[in-house]
């Protein structure tokens, strides 16, 4: 058992499901007060690791609302991605697993825009621009043969489109450092980029290399759902129709008892609630 495997069964509880329905309606009120006065979200609502120090700490919330586009209609049409994206990776990884990635995603990138100030002394407004588009990187990795349509047209295949964004998210460090980009203040707008897809390649390595909760875990997921669609039903006799593998016990003999199949055994054993998470696994 992972250590993320453990996080959820301690607090799997708390997570938010239909996460990204509340991140939506953030977006979408940061859009609204950006177009009504862009001054007073950059004032009072932006990423500013020197007005946090000053205490002006929810700013560690609201800079989630940064709009990424001045456009209606690209808005809308990124908010909906965003979503569709966001709640498929959600029924895919679970709803612990996809709060743990988008949150510790923020965290990383308060964490970057901190350490910049500390060190540098720059104060700078990054957004999580970088963390929606990393969201793909995770669904494109689960699903590197799904079918995407560039202008509602151009067929291409997943794989492709996290090689390009990848591609992209390191392009967006490495220029900072090319001289042909380090000219007057456009510096400081590739230093923001750069800082949120440092952010955003951090958050994907941790959730996939440290966390194991990548590739092999929705393909064991998606497997132990498939088996047991497909065990077939069984009858313990007077109409009992779960049984415990460890202690023989059946639905008949408790009211409150409750049954599982355990994904961690060769087979289908199930188990009740108080030998689920203590039997030795059936190899």
């Amino acid at each position: 058992m992972s250590w993320l495997d453990k996080l959820e069964r301690r607090f799997g509880k708390y997570a938010i499901p239909n996460l990204m329905y509340y991140i939506i309606i953030l977006y979408g009120a940061g859009f609204v007060l950006f177009m009504v006065n862009p001054q007073f979200f950059s004032d009072y609502l932006s990423m500013s690791p020197q007005a946090i120090m000053r205490g002006q700490i929810w700013r560690l919330v609201t800079f989630i609302m940064q709009p990424e586009s001045g456009n209606v209609f690209m808005t809308a049409l990124i908010l909906y991605v965003y979503y569709l994206i966001g709640s498929q990776l959600e029924r895919v990884l679970g709803t612990f697993r996809f709060n743990f990635f988008y949150f510790s995603g923020i965290f990383f990138h308060i964490l970057v825009a901190m350490l910049m100030y500390f060190l540098t002394g720059l104060s700078l407004p990054i957004g999580i621009l970088h963390l929606n588009t990393s969201m793909f990187l995770v669904y494109a990795t689960l699903f590197p043969d799904a079918e995407f349509r560039i202008w509602f047209t151009i067929p291409i295949k997943g794989k492709w489109l996290a090689m390009a964004e990848m591609a992209f998210l390191l392009f967006s460090i490495l220029r900072v450092f090319l001289p042909a980009y380090n000219k007057g203040l456009q510096v400081l707008a590739y230093m923001v980029g750069a800082l949120e897809a440092t952010a955003a390649l951090v958050n994907f390595f941790l959730f996939f290399l440290l966390a194991k909760s990548g590739v092999k875990y929705a393909k064991h997921k998606r497997e132990f759902k498939k088996k047991v669609r497909q065990a077939k039903p069984m009858d313990y006799g007077n109409g009992a129709k779960h049984k415990c593998a460890v202690c023989g016990r059946t639905e008949l003999d408790g009211e409150g008892l409750e049954f599982r199949y355990c994904s961690k055994c060769n087979g289908n054993y199930e188990y009740c609630q108080d030998h689920l998470f203590t039997h030795t696994h059936v190899k």
